[in-house]
């Protein structure tokens, strides 16, 4: 794992392999490891780059000038100029998905191909932003997720048979989840503010003329199949693909179709 200073913090990022260079934007509560799969099969053709969100992996909290996922489209731009690097394909899953648009939408030329897995860059809807914004408040207070909270959050991120078909893969999770304590798990939440809060570039993404897939879980519970399609139709000339047994982490889940699916698309549009 390398590490960067932007804004006086350090920013963790994963460097692997040598090419034309990719960049991939993990998921909330997870961290560079989610794309383990996915580096290990691209890394042999291309320069896989992880930065790891603030306040997750072994990133330090948020600067005080990332305020939004605006800022941070900034920050990761400002770790591609350090590397020197001019050009890159972007994978964003999630959050990934939704700080990489406006990365897209800041700096057009620099990307050359898109990647959106199980992500909506409108609006949160006002119901599921209530209950986060609550999940938040009490996370805060309690500087920890308490037990109920941690069994109510994992289902979130995986297809409905996940605890028998990748029991390792949810267990791990909601361990990692339970650790969360102190100014770690109230710099998570700072983040996650960040998320619920972002601003809606819908209405943007029309403009978008690049290579773009649009990838999706079928079982995914916070960003269901219908956001996925919805960009599809506005992004004109991308394509779209849904991803059977496969949740929110669905790179995790069924990462030999996601392999796939990457490999075909970044030999096609990207080289």
């Amino acid at each position: 794992m390398e590490k960067i200073q932007i804004n006086g913090r350090n920013m963790s990022y994963l460097d692997v392999g040598e090419g034309p260079v990719v960049v991939f934007g993990h998921s909330y509560l997870w961290d560079s490891a989610m794309w383990q799969p996915q580096i290990e099969a691209l890394s042999k053709q291309y320069r896989c780059i992880v930065p790891e969100l603030w306040a997750h992996g072994q990133s330090d909290a948020a600067p005080d000038s990332t305020t939004s996922l605006l800022d941070y489209a900034d920050d990761v731009l400002c770790l591609m100029d350090q590397l020197g690097i001019e050009q890159f394909a972007l994978v964003g899953l999630s959050v990934g998905g939704m700080w990489g648009t406006e990365l897209v939408l800041k700096a057009p030329t620099r990307v050359n191909a898109l990647v959106l897995m199980d992500t909506f860059v409108g609006y949160e809807p006002e119901v599921a932003k209530a209950k986060y914004v609550a999940m938040f408040d009490t996370i805060e207070q309690l500087e920890m997720v308490p037990p109920p909270m941690v069994d109510a959050i994992t289902p979130l991120f995986f297809a409905s048979n996940a605890e028998q078909d990748t029991p390792e893969l949810v267990a791990e999770f909601k361990k990692r989840l339970s650790a969360l304590s102190g100014e770690k798990a109230k710099a998570i939440v700072h983040v996650g503010r960040m998320v619920f809060d972002r601003r809606d570039t819908f209405d943007d993404i029309e403009k978008l003329t690049l290579p773009t897939l649009v990838m999706v879980g079928a079982e995914d519970k916070p960003r269901p199949p219908l956001e996925s399609m919805l960009l599809h139709d506005a992004i004109d000339g991308s394509e779209f693909i849904l991803i059977p047994k496969a949740g929110h982490i669905s790179c995790l889940e069924q990462p030999e179709i996601v392999n796939e699916a990457l490999t075909r698309f970044l030999a096609k549009n990207f080289a």
